[in-house]
């Protein structure tokens, strides 16, 4: 999923630096969102790593 976010936000940067505004826009939230998604995925397999110890 972070590999997603990546290849999104490099997807708006090069429409940013081309003049593609909207597509620039539309990618680089697409990116935004998965890469919150990642990140909260990301502690609740920590958070479930730390409480599975026990």
């Amino acid at each position: 999923m972070l590999y997603y976010a990546v290849v999104f936000f490099i997807i708006a940067i090069i429409a940013g630096v081309l003049g593609f505004g909207g597509i620039a826009a539309g990618a680089a939230s697409i990116a935004q969102i998965l890469f919150f998604i990642f990140i909260v995925l990301a502690v609740l397999a920590l958070l479930s790593g730390f409480f599975r110890k026990k």
